[in-house]
């Protein structure tokens, strides 16, 4: 039976071969690997993984789609997890994890956070997205594309650009172009950064990307702390790299610790 694509779980089946076979190549899988394929859909990239490994795991959304698959390939050769990718507990599975997929693009944003909170437990990840996503991913910062994705994620992960893809290799054509993209993570600084106190500096900052650093962070980063940093409290947060929100996430842990108790009235 023929899959009507569903716009509300953003499905472009890629169907270019010769593009398949370039994810396949980057991906450069071994027998044995771990591999885990976010949104199969119908199976295409599944079928050239599975002929290097010869076993993976999956993640579908798409119940039809879900069953089509497990019809085709077995359990024997593809363990089936039917769900939403943005729900699953990636703790669940093996560390040492390889991740691929051709990621909904009306979901990649989410999608790569909820990922990121996993980062230890993956080797790499390699996604076909949105190209203006991967741009924001891997941009540098004092660059126009840099911003909260950028930071979030590079403090996880180095990001790699490795090739673009046009609409004509899925079916339906998606409006975009696309790109493919590698991520590893990062060895964990011994020091650690709080993540929630970095997401509050990182939103505060980028929500007023146009003031200075000192204005944007005003309630959250004192200047003489920004200032013990090296950082200039007139730069924009855009200049500012991924390290150096690291720093001030810790700074402004550290203060708030360093706050006296508040007395019982």
């Amino acid at each position: 039976m023929k899959h009507q694509a569903r716009k509300r779980f953003g499905q472009h089946f890629l169907r270019d071969r010769s593009v398949l076979e370039r994810i396949v190549a980057a991906i450069d899988p071994r027998p044995g690997e771990d591999l885990l394929e976010i949104g199969p859909g119908q199976g295409a990239l599944t079928e050239l993984l599975l002929a290097r490994i010869g076993k993976l795991r999956a993640i579908e959304i798409d119940r039809d789609l879900a069953a089509a698959l497990g019809e085709r390939f077995g359990p024997e050769k593809l363990e089936l997890f039917v769900g939403d990718a943005l729900r699953f507990d990636y703790a669940s599975i093996p560390a040492g994890v390889r991740v691929v997929g051709n990621l909904p693009y009306n979901i990649s944003t989410p999608l790569l956070f909820h990922l990121g909170e996993f980062s230890s437990r993956f080797r790499d990840l390699h996604f076909m997205l949105q190209k203006e996503v991967v741009a924001r991913m891997a941009a540098a910062h004092s660059s126009a594309d840099y911003g909260r994705l950028s930071v979030m994620l590079q403090h996880r992960f180095e990001v790699q650009s490795l090739f673009d893809v046009p609409p004509s290799a899925f079916n339906p054509m998606p409006k975009v172009q696309s790109s493919v993209v590698r991520l590893v993570p990062r060895v964990r600084d011994p020091a650690g950064v709080d993540e929630q106190w970095l997401r509050r500096v990182v939103t505060a900052a980028f929500s007023h990307r146009r003031k200075t650093l000192e204005n944007a962070l005003q309630g959250v980063v004192r200047s003489r702390e920004i200032e013990a940093l090296g950082l200039d409290p007139g730069m924009r947060p855009e200049n500012v790299a991924p390290s150096g929100y690291a720093a001030l996430a810790r700074a402004a842990a550290a203060a708030e610790e360093e706050k006296p108790p508040i007395p019982n009235a």
